[in-house]
């Protein structure tokens, strides 16, 4: 068994993104944020896939590969996804501000 493991836990965003950085920022920034997106974007088709037919475990394994796709572009582009979540809607929705979101149905979000 290797010992570099972690054990399996829940982790945070940010303990996430950390791993991840760890794992892959060599490769990740040799491929480069267009690269990569292509990657993400791939992995987003899969996840519809899985939605759409697939098997809960399906869906569990292609939500764990969109968002650690997303954290590998979003180091390579040097962005802390803590920090922009919690810009964005630390105090509420972006849009009506309100904790339970308001907005009208026609609109985003």
């Amino acid at each position: 068994m290797n010992d570099d493991r972690p054990e399996q836990a829940n982790v945070s965003l940010a303990d996430f993104q950390q791993l991840i950085r760890r794992m892959y920022y060599e490769k990740d920034l040799a491929r480069g944020i267009d690269g990569t997106f292509m990657w993400l974007m791939e992995e987003v088709g899969e996840l519809a896939a899985a939605l759409r037919g697939g098997s809960h475990e399906e869906r569990l394994g292609e939500f764990a590969d969109v968002i650690a796709w997303l954290a590998t572009i979003a180091n390579v582009a040097g962005v802390d996804l803590s920090e922009a979540v919690t810009r964005k809607y630390g105090t509420g929705c972006p849009g009506c501000r309100q904790l339970v979101c308001r907005c009208p149905d026609a609109g985003k979000p």
